[in-house]
């Protein structure tokens, strides 16, 4: 019939000019609306980021209990990496779970050294590929080598205490106020292992912890020395203080000199604030007493481990006396 081409609902061929399809209404509106945001370069099939990731995953695998070779280590451990890194950590005997070296990693002093230790420790090797090692590191500078640390299991503030009391000795405990860097707490664990302290107490939040650079730093003495976490360190000293213990800050503007702390041979907690903000208000209204290390330059300061390895000696000076 003349005309029912043009009829409602009259189908068109594929391509047809003359006029829109049945169902076409939204097919404008659709083309103008946005794809959103551009994928990642390793999200794109297309683009060789995505091949390379790929290719990652494919070397990383599964093992047979399911879980991916080459994973990141779970938040209960630490990478040390590099060789410089992993030859100093070995030498200052850190506790390790794994190593791990890269398959036809090239031989040098380093390594030849690591292997060395490595065979002398009794310590469990993994040999991997490059791209699973890669993997494990978010891709740092590893130079084929990376050390699996265990989490540091840490004391309870109390536990210093009994451990002085098995030594019979009176209890020197040093408490770190707002050090955030390892290296310092690192620094301050050798400088109390070399005194005899008791113990480090150091706060939940915003302090440094045991990483494997505290370890490295400390050259093995944080084996020796334990280190408490306090949830609250203002309450932990208080407690200190309830249990017969005064309490010394350190700090540049104290008015005693550390020489002259008569408190020295008493049961003493000596607490170090930050290099920058010294000692928190909250934490110096605890101190029984604030003392300063006498130093030429007003302006100058000393970092946490030479204040500490100072303020240590000084009070073993006068407890030895």
């Amino acid at each position: 019939m003349a005309g029912n081409s043009k009829r409602p609902g009259a189908v068109r061929k594929p391509g047809s000019k003359k006029g829109a399809q049945v169902g076409t209404g939204g097919h404008r509106r659709k083309a103008l609306e946005g794809k959103g945001p551009t994928p990642k370069a390793e999200d794109r099939p297309y683009h060789p980021a995505h091949k390379r990731k790929a290719a990652a995953e494919r070397a990383a695998g599964r093992t047979a209990g399911g879980a991916r070779r080459g994973q990141r280590v779970a938040k209960s451990h630490e990478l040390v990496v590099g060789r410089n890194s992993v030859v100093e950590a070995l030498r200052a005997q850190i506790p390790v779970s794994a190593v791990y070296l890269a398959a036809g990693i090239d031989a040098d002093d380093r390594t030849r050294e690591i292997v060395a230790a490595v065979a002398a420790q009794n310590l469990p090797v993994k040999e991997i590929r490059k791209p699973e090692l890669d993997a494990m590191t978010d891709r740092a500078v590893h130079q084929g080598v990376a050390l699996e640390v265990p989490a540091y299991s840490y004391a309870d503030p109390a536990d210093l205490l009994d451990i002085a009391a098995e030594r019979g000795d009176a209890p020197l405990i040093v408490a770190l106020d707002g050090i955030t860097d390892p290296r310092n707490l690192g620094a301050t664990l050798r400088s109390a292992g070399a005194f005899g302290v008791d113990g480090l107490v150091v706060p939940s939040r915003r302090s440094a912890g045991v990483t494997a650079t505290a370890w490295k730093v400390s050259a093995g003495a944080a084996a020796r020395v334990p280190v408490a976490r306090a949830t609250n360190l203002v309450r932990a000293l208080q407690d200190y203080k309830k249990a017969g213990c005064f309490v010394v800050g350190l700090d540049g503007h104290g008015e005693t000199r550390i020489g002259d702390l008569e408190l020295a041979t008493e049961p003493l907690v000596v607490v170090l604030g930050s290099e920058g903000k010294g000692l928190s208000r909250l934490v110096q209204e605890t101190c029984d007493l604030v003392v300063s290390i006498p130093m030429a330059a007003a302006t100058e300061s000393l970092n946490a481990g030479t204040a500490v390895g100072i303020a240590l000696y000084e009070i073993a000076q006068r407890r030895n006396r």
